[in-house]
């Protein structure tokens, strides 16, 4: 049984988790969601992406712990190493990437959900939480660097030194959840936003998430000057001079990504 599935609804593609009762990880799953991430990005027909859960109750659980704890210490780290890269593939994804949440998210779930671009969340009494530190751990797959960079340093440090998890209302009260819907709106909601990015000039999109996700990280004059190379390449795309045409004609643009 495959454990993600994948759609496409118009130019939006889906990836959703699939492995009942609570979509806990293990090497088969993360193996597969992270060639998920690869084939959704290389599918030029697709031009935004949402990550979601089959499962009513769960986003994902975070690892299987009963098999991380049976397995030896290799095969542990084989799977690690794989949720890294998958949780790096949704970060440097050309596209934009969405989480779409309803349930728990919990440990390497939260984790993955942090490495998509946007969250979008259903209202709900489900949790959110890196409880590592129970475990005597702290956060492997990114967990730790970028909650801080989305929630601040004190608000990361009062969760992740206890491990205690926290409501989806306070996950959008400090930032990590973008939008927080009413359930039965959240599947129509996000396809909408997603939509529109795809709809939108991708080269452009995936320009912009560029200069942000590289740019955090660089000094002023370096973010500066690489925001001023990725405009340089898109002023002789098609699409550019679609929007040129489009704002002068008073017409919706019709961009092509090119």
């Amino acid at each position: 049984m495959n454990h993600i599935v994948l759609s496409k609804r118009e130019n939006v593609g889906y990836i959703t988790l699939n492995r009942a009762p609570a979509n806990a990880y293990n090497l088969d799953l993360m193996t597969e969601l992270h060639q998920a991430v690869v084939d959704m990005n290389a599918d030029s027909s697709v031009g935004a992406l949402v990550v979601n859960s089959q499962s009513e109750k769960f986003f994902c659980a975070g690892a299987d712990i009963k098999e991380f704890q049976t397995n030896d210490t290799a095969t542990n780290q084989k799977l690690v190493d794989m949720a890294r890269r998958t949780t790096a593939a949704l970060e440097q994804s050309d596209k934009v990437v969405i989480a779409q949440v309803s349930g728990h998210a919990l440990g390497g779930g939260l984790e993955l959900i942090m490495a998509c671009d946007l969250r979008f969340a259903a209202k709900g009494n489900y949790l959110l939480g890196l409880p590592e530190i129970k475990l005597g751990l702290i956060p492997g797959n990114g967990g730790s660097q970028r909650l801080v960079r989305l929630v601040g340093l004190a608000k990361a440090l009062e969760f992740l030194a206890t491990g205690d998890s926290f409501s989806v209302n306070t996950a959008t009260e400090m930032g990590l959840i973008n939008q927080l819907v009413e359930k039965d709106q959240l599947d129509q909601f996000t396809f909408e936003y997603a939509k529109k990015i795809a709809d939108g000039p991708l080269l452009a999109v995936t320009a912009t998430k560029k200069a942000l996700r590289q740019g955090v990280e660089l000094t002023l004059e370096e973010g500066l000057a690489l925001e001023q190379k990725l405009v340089n390449e898109l002023y002789d795309t098609k699409d550019a001079a679609e929007g040129f045409n489009a704002f002068i004609d008073k017409r919706p643009a019709v961009f092509q990504g090119q």
